[in-house]
């Protein structure tokens, strides 16, 4: 184990059998990596356990997502509030602050770019009380270097309270760069936030990656691709956003290499993570619809349902319209 001394906290850099991980925590906090430290790691909502911390459908009995990981504050000054540093989880470049706490449930918050086995993932770190001073967008950032400080700020009715002080941890793929022109068309509300609207944000359990990442071999890309499967469905678009972002996560299909992209067979997780693509000619594609769904894993729906992706009437599955929704994002 190495320690680092970096301005205000310890940082700990974990290396199995010499494994450099992609991923380190953003605080001081690791009692994640120690038996039975649950409790002492996440922060549950108000009267809540320690689970509603955590990552997927972990609130509402099982009927509300929650995109990323709230860690508990371990260091506070003489008034009780947190004083936690907060720490870019890996190399990167800063995409995006929002030091206004008013204009998002966030508060105050940065999101951070980073590029790990050819995948684009982005951090988010949300919740602070003060942002480091002189820390700017296109700004390039080291694992471990202090970014902000912990805190409670948020939009919300219900304010967060001195003794829940956390960060919100998220690890996200990027739905699509032309969001802000989508997010116009569709709805009345105001972006203040552009292409960094949460929405437009895919996110990953932080937790998984942090813990598996530990395994020697770790491949973020192969990681994403072994996503358990709610559904899969297929847009009828040659020219996907996605499929251009992330092409480690196309699957080669020699048949529409030959005669050319008709569209892509999009595999989707339960939070609506494209995990993989497979392109399709015109010759593999069935029927005329723009979007067609090909199966469900009703094993995986049965754990995973809060995103209401896809919907059961009689005997047959149908995409729901808040997958309708992510589909025509994804197709904008």
């Amino acid at each position: 184990m190495k320690v680092f001394i970096l301005g205000l906290g310890l940082v700990l850099s974990f290396c199995l059998r010499g494994h450099a991980q992609p991923f380190q925590l953003p605080t001081a906090n690791h009692a994640l990596f120690e038996p039975g430290g649950e409790e002492r790691f996440f922060v549950g909502t108000s009267g809540k356990g320690w689970v509603t911390g955590t990552f997927g459908p972990v609130r509402s009995d099982g009927w509300q997502m929650h995109e990323g990981i709230d860690i508990r504050s371990i260091q506070r000054d003489r008034r009780g509030e947190s004083t936690d540093p907060i720490l870019a989880t890996a190399d990167g470049t800063v995409v995006y602050i929002s030091a206004r706490p008013a204009l998002s449930n966030y508060g105050k918050y940065i999101v951070i770019r980073h590029q790990i086995n050819g995948i684009d993932i982005y951090s988010l770190y949300a919740h602070l009380s003060e942002i480091v001073s002189g820390l700017a967008v296109g700004q390039a950032v080291k694992a471990g270097q202090q970014i902000a400080i912990m805190g409670r700020t948020s939009n919300t009715h219900e304010r967060i309270s001195k003794d829940r002080a956390h960060v919100h941890f998220e690890l996200n793929l990027f739905y699509n760069e032309r969001f802000s022109s989508w997010f116009k068309k569709e709805s009345s509300e105001k972006n203040d936030h552009g292409d960094w609207n949460g929405q437009n944000l895919a996110g990953l359990d932080p937790r998984l990656i942090l813990i598996e990442e530990q395994t020697p071999g770790f491949n973020l890309a192969a990681w994403i691709q072994n996503r358990p499967e709610l559904c899969r469905v297929f847009i009828r678009k040659a020219n996907l956003s996605w499929a251009r972002h992330y092409p480690a996560l196309v699957v080669d299909n020699p048949v529409a290499r030959q005669q050319g992209v008709a569209g892509y067979e999009v595999s989707l997780d339960g939070n609506g993570v494209p995990f993989r693509l497979v392109p399709r000619a015109a010759s593999e594609a069935k029927g005329n619809s723009k979007y067609q769904l090909i199966v469900v894993n009703e094993t995986e729906y049965g754990q995973n349902h809060a995103r209401r992706l896809v919907v059961h009437k009689g005997s047959r599955w149908y995409l729901g319209a808040k997958c309708i929704h992510l589909l025509d994002l994804l197709s904008w």
